[in-house]
């Protein structure tokens, strides 16, 4: 308990505006903002072990629109939904009106009647899912403008194409954790790198993410990818900038051993192309089958070619003293054990297993924590308040 209200205290320390606004891209908030958002997931966290129930809604429904595979995520944010006492809703577009041509506006006020919360995943189209969750927002101003709806829900993007802020901010909180502080974040070397995998079509959101929210801690970041797997350019323009303003370093290389060199953290991840992401998504949105089929047979012989970039014991000697941590957003392709070759050599993947499902854990709680400090507009005083109620999750 008493850790809890230290860190109730240490919210106090920092200006945040958080209140009333959608969590989109880490980038969109300030250094005490997302420092807000990490103590408030925290504290989640230790309410939860210390069994008090967190749960401030007593009815309100979260809205879950998955446009995109997910395990993870998706059941990340039916958790934190439910610690906080919201039933949860899938969104099928399939068995919406959606199919019949109704309207994103339409669709975002029709949901949104008796709900206090949107989690949008739409990471398949480059240039696609941001835009679409701007719309969302607009039509939720709108709808709540003009009294049709009695409170504007909260949205919380699941990943887009251009960010995929609730893995970034869990991965610092997780490397906070382990480094002891976000202070102690500042030097270390994390290598964000391309890896091999034997599919393609994989997001740039993590990559981009990761990039975009350890350059702001004074971390010095590397990214890492052969020759063609560039990511948005935009984004890269923004680590580098982050990097300067922070203290840290921003470096992109093209050899994967080279970004490994004495690094204290390493995060091998396949992405594919930006190239290759806006052809894509213009022959999916063209309903163009053949020619999907065509792209992909030869983005499956062109990443064949780096089948050695792979994180393995050989690479993880090159890192600072042999031992830097592991990172991957998960699933990982590993070789010998989901594919014959991949991302992970199978040992070096046991070895930080249990410390990459440690990392995976901190996501209903980041979520939660964006959901709360969107709508509620003093959190340590309703954090306060939770702990004086003193309400048992389990009745014992």
């Amino acid at each position: 308990m008493e850790k809890i209200k230290n860190l109730i205290n240490e919210i106090k320390k920092y200006k945040s505006s958080l209140y009333g606004k959608d969590f989109l891209l880490t980038w969109d908030k300030t250094a005490d903002e997302l420092n807000v958002v990490l103590l408030v997931a925290e504290i989640l966290k230790a309410m939860r072990n210390e069994n008090i129930s967190p749960r401030i809604f007593d009815s309100g429904l979260a809205i879950s629109n998955f446009r995109d595979n997910s395990t993870r995520t998706r059941f990340s944010f039916a958790s934190a939904c439910n610690m906080l006492g919201m039933a949860v809703q899938d969104l099928d577009e399939t068995k919406s009106q959606i199919a019949h041509g109704e309207t994103v506006r339409e669709t975002a006020n029709m949901i949104s009647f008796l709900s206090d919360v949107i989690g949008i995943r739409d990471d398949m189209f480059l240039g696609k899912g941001h835009t679409y969750m701007l719309e969302v927002a607009e039509a939720l101003d709108d709808g709540y403008k003009h009294n049709v709806l009695p409170c504007r829900p909260a949205i919380v993007n699941l990943q887009c194409d251009i960010d995929h802020p609730t893995q970034a901010m869990a991965d610092l909180l997780h490397l906070k954790k382990y480094f002891g502080s976000l202070e102690n974040l500042k030097g270390k070397k994390i290598a964000m790198t391309w890896a091999y995998s034997p599919s393609y079509g994989k997001p740039l959101s993590v990559p981009q993410g990761i990039i975009g929210l350890m350059t702001r801690f004074g971390m010095h970041v590397e990214l890492a990818h052969p020759e063609g797997y560039d990511l948005i350019p935009d984004v890269i323009e923004l680590a580098g900038k982050n990097a300067k303003e922070s203290g840290g370093t921003f470096n992109v290389v093209k050899d994967m051993n080279e970004a490994f060199k004495d690094a204290d953290i390493v995060y091998p991840k396949s992405w594919a192309p930006y190239s290759v992401m806006e052809k894509r998504t213009k022959l999916l949105l063209d309903g163009n089958s053949e020619g999907l089929k065509s792209l992909e047979k030869e983005c499956l012989a062109n990443n064949a070619r780096y089948k050695n970039w792979e994180c393995n014991p050989e690479n993880m000697k090159l890192t600072k003293n042999g031992n830097a941590l592991y990172m991957h957003c998960l699933p990982a392709d590993i070789s010998g054990v989901s594919c014959a070759e991949g991302e992970v050599e199978k040992n070096v993947f046991e070895k930080y297993r249990i410390q990459t499902y440690i990392e995976a854990g901190f996501k209903p709680y980041i979520i939660s924590a964006m959901i709360m400090t969107s709508l509620f507009n003093n959190i340590p005083q309703t954090l306060e308040q939770i702990l004086e109620r003193n309400k048992g999750r389990i009745i014992k």
